[in-house]
């Protein structure tokens, strides 16, 4: 049972808090539940719980941020939008910019990449974390392959 601002009590549906508390819309607690919108509002309010926001819940890491935005095709590759290689995409994250290739080697190694982070496969603007190589694997495979990579 919730306390209105003004005392006494009023009680409200179990489900309809549930609903709330998990981050609906009040329009979508209404056809749910076959409310009046005006109701949902109601117990918005009493529950102290803010007006809701339309729209995407934002990014919590750049990592999260990196999977929302990458693209996955038929054929094993994660493409970032308008990116090719060496283009300098970044992602934007609260006042801080990453690379998605930089991010994508983090995702996969584990570990901070060693100097520029590039596509080993040849489809331009793959950022698949099983993709992505460092200097030193480039390096390592020159020396192993022999010529640039």
């Amino acid at each position: 049972m919730a306390q209105p601002s003004g005392g006494g009590s009023v009680k409200i549906r179990a489900d309809i808090a549930e609903l709330l508390h998990a981050g609906l819309s009040d329009r979508a607690i209404s056809r749910q539940l076959q409310l009046r919108t005006s109701r949902i509002r109601a117990a918005r309010e009493i529950l102290g719980l803010p007006p809701h926001r339309p729209g995407p819940t934002p990014a919590a890491t750049p990592e999260d941020l990196f999977w929302r935005r990458a693209v996955p095709t038929d054929d094993g590759h994660l493409l970032w939008p308008g990116a090719t290689q060496g283009s300098g995409a970044r992602i934007r994250h609260g006042q801080e910019r990453y690379s998605p290739y930089r991010i994508a080697f983090r995702l996969r190694y584990g570990r901070e990449p060693v100097g520029k982070v590039t596509s080993g496969c040849t489809h331009a603007g793959c950022v698949a974390p099983d993709h992505v190589e460092d200097r030193p694997m480039r390096e390592q495979y020159a020396a192993i392959f022999g010529g640039a990579q």
